[in-house]
């Protein structure tokens, strides 16, 4: 009986020990939300003044009447992660395309996109194609990490959209000012 007892309270023990452990982890993921949850908010519309310091929407235009935006998102909830929520239309049906961005030189802002140094976009820092459905439209939400930039930081900022096959501009923007919140 006494082994028994022993037994249970060695289990008992272990149990405690996993969930204490379980409890802390998960404190631990709850102070630092994960890019998966900063794109869950991502389509929502920017709220107020001090919000538009740090969200816009960009239009794309191409030719024969293609076109796209961009919501360009920065949570307070997430800082320093970016989500663009993308929509491609009227482009060639079941086709994959990329977006690409290009900034200035940070605190240089002059409102004149002058950079070609292009990155593509996708998910975090791991590039991810937008695919068309078979009228040419698609959209994807991608997001990118900030956190290299310090807060307060401004700069120019253009986008397009190629071909993933052919490396073709298919789609460009105007140049944005953005700020890192």
């Amino acid at each position: 009986m006494k082994k028994y007892l022993l037994y249970v309270i060695a289990i008992m023990a272990i149990a405690s020990a996993c969930n204490i452990a379980c409890r802390k982890q998960a404190g631990s993921t709850a102070q630092q939300p994960a890019p998966q949850q900063a794109i869950s908010s991502a389509p929502q519309a920017a709220i107020g003044h001090a919000a538009d310091l740090y969200n816009f929407d960009v239009t794309l235009l191409g030719m024969n009447q293609s076109k796209g935006t961009i919501r360009f998102r920065q949570d307070p909830a997430t800082p320093k992660v970016i989500t663009l929520y993308t929509k491609i239309l009227n482009l060639l049906p079941d086709h994959e395309y990329q977006l690409q961005r290009a900034v200035d030189k940070i605190n240089e802002v002059d409102g004149i996109c002058s950079s070609n140094t292009w990155l593509t976009l996708g998910l975090g820092l791991t590039p991810h194609s937008i695919i068309t459905d078979d009228e040419g439209n698609g959209h994807e939400l991608l997001w990118r990490s900030v956190s290299a930039i310090p807060s307060g930081s401004s700069f120019d900022i253009h986008f397009q959209v190629i071909d993933a096959v052919s490396h073709e501009v298919v789609l460009t923007s105007d140049c944005y000012q953005y700020t890192v919140l």
